[in-house]
């Protein structure tokens, strides 16, 4: 007897196009660098912008299709209405992030083609992340983001803090990709399925599953920096280059919400294996409370923008505590509105970085920051902009995403959890107001040539104006973002 395998066509592959278009573009970039390795000058930034924005053309292309639920090759990619938005985050962010390199890399005298390729590789890996429900699949793509960003992490060569950082990166990354391999088995070996949701519905209250499930769960808080998974973030943030950190706070932060989510959408299921909405409540409490404590005593802008990091990762955990409590949609519109507005603002804090930057040097601390908001009043304004953002003052887009997610969790029974949170927020102030006294209270400790920021300048412009525009128009920002959280609450999510 012989078997026949499935015929796949090229409508087959069409969900994929976002993926392909990213991982396709890495692959044709590391040809491109081969051909043209030692060109002065070449224009990798402009080159790889274009494959971010190739994907959301795919995306808007397939918006129709992800009303729905469209699987491609069983379960191992998704396509639907949360994965869709997710995507178009990240892509966003890495688009962003490209903007960002290129200024970067010429002033470290880095610029190479592998660092975009490996950038691309790694956006490709957290569309895949947030876009499954098999376990092969979700591995496949939690090491597709994860090793390009280990890699380049430590691409600084020369200097040893980012040798450092991409060391430890790598091996805590291979321990957390390791346990969540042995989580992944074990619910494989009590289910017999690896098809998380099937699985999840199969076994509730089997002990072995619930062990598999807590495992499986440590690897997402990793790559989201929560406590007690949070000892690498300041060390890693610090040392790999400014760009990389601003890609890591961002696009590798919503890959591991964005994949937590859709993990939480199996519903009851989940929540009868084991108790995650009480364990979510804590691992908040502790992320928000430790992250803002630490924060308080940093004097390098990085690695207080790396706790500060930790702290948003607690905020953004109050979302999916109450969705995995109630299944309430407004709470999965709170964060994808947080993750929307957290991108935004954090990627220009590391913009202003950059650009605050001279040739072969960074300003790291917060006295090198001492006067900028009159030498360079534009930089100093933005900011401003983007620290009272992530301080949560009005009416920034921070502020209103802290809004949507409290009042949710508020309405739903949360009160105590959001009471904590706000105290947390209140904390918080205070770091973020110390750089802005930098800005405009000190007088200069040195005298730093800014020269023309050019692209990075754009880039912290729009993050800016958008911040802005997010905060004083929450339910008209952007056109078309209102409508897309209201679909992804109607729309038909797998394992909803």
């Amino acid at each position: 007897m012989t078997t026949s395998l499935p015929q796949i066509g090229l409508a087959d592959l069409a969900p994929l196009l976002p993926f392909l278009v990213l991982c396709g573009g890495g692959l044709l970039l590391v040809l491109i660098d081969a051909l043209v390795r030692g060109r002065p000058g070449f224009p990798w930034a402009p080159i790889t912008a274009l494959l971010p924005i190739g994907a959301l053309v795919a995306y808007a292309a397939r918006w129709d299709h992800m009303t729905g639920v469209t699987k491609t090759f069983g379960p191992m990619y998704i396509e639907d209405a949360f994965g869709g938005a997710v995507g178009v985050l990240v892509c966003i962010a890495t688009l962003l992030a490209v903007g960002l390199s290129g200024s970067y890399l010429d002033k470290v005298g880095r610029s190479r083609g592998e660092y975009y390729a490996l950038l691309t590789f790694s956006a490709s890996g957290v569309v895949l992340f947030v876009s499954t429900t098999e376990l092969l699949s979700l591995f496949l793509g939690l090491e597709l983001l994860s090793i390009p960003v280990y890699v380049l992490s430590g691409y600084l060569r020369k200097d040893p803090k980012s040798l450092e950082a991409g060391m430890k990166y790598f091996l805590l990354g291979a321990f957390s990709s390791a346990v969540f391999l042995f989580g992944g088995a074990l619910i494989y070996v009590a289910s017999g399925t690896t098809n998380l949701v099937a699985a999840l519905q199969k076994v509730p209250g089997d002990p072995l599953a619930q062990l598999g499930f807590i495992v499986l769960l440590s690897g997402f808080l990793f790559k989201a920096a929560t406590v007690p998974f949070h000892m690498w973030t300041p060390d890693v943030y610090q040392g790999a280059p400014t760009a990389v950190t601003a890609f890591m706070a961002t696009a590798v932060k919503a890959a591991a919400f964005g994949a937590l989510a859709r993990v939480l959408f199996a519903g009851t299921s989940v929540g009868q294996l084991i108790p995650v909405s009480d364990m979510l409540w804590w691992i908040a409490v502790l992320t928000m409370t430790v992250g803002n404590l630490a924060a308080l005593t940093q004097s390098n802008v990085k690695r207080m923008l790396a706790y500060s990091s930790i702290a948003h990762a607690g905020y953004l955990l109050i979302g999916l505590v109450v969705y995995s409590g109630t299944g309430d949609p407004d709470a999965l519109s709170g964060v994808l509105y947080y993750l929307l507005a957290y991108t935004l603002m954090n990627i220009g804090a590391f913009g202003v970085v950059i650009a605050w930057g001279e040739k072969g040097r960074e300003h790291l601390e917060i006295p090198d920051f001492a006067g900028l908001g009159w030498k360079s009043p534009a930089l100093g304004l933005a900011m401003l902009v983007f620290m009272v953002s992530l301080a949560g003052i009005p009416p920034t887009a921070g502020f209103f995403g802290k809004y949507f997610i409290f009042r949710n969790a508020v309405q739903n029974g949360y009160t105590g959890l959001i009471i904590i949170a706000v105290l947390n927020s209140a904390m918080s102030v205070y770091y973020y107001l110390r750089v802005l006294v930098a800005l405009y209270m000190q007088k200069p400790v040195r005298e730093i040539n800014l020269g023309r920021p050019q692209v990075v300048g754009l880039v912290v412009a729009v993050c800016a104006v958008l911040v802005f525009w997010v905060g004083f128009a929450p339910n008209s920002f952007l056109p078309g973002v209102p409508a897309i959280v209201d679909w992804v609450q109607g729309a038909e999510i797998v394992g909803r």
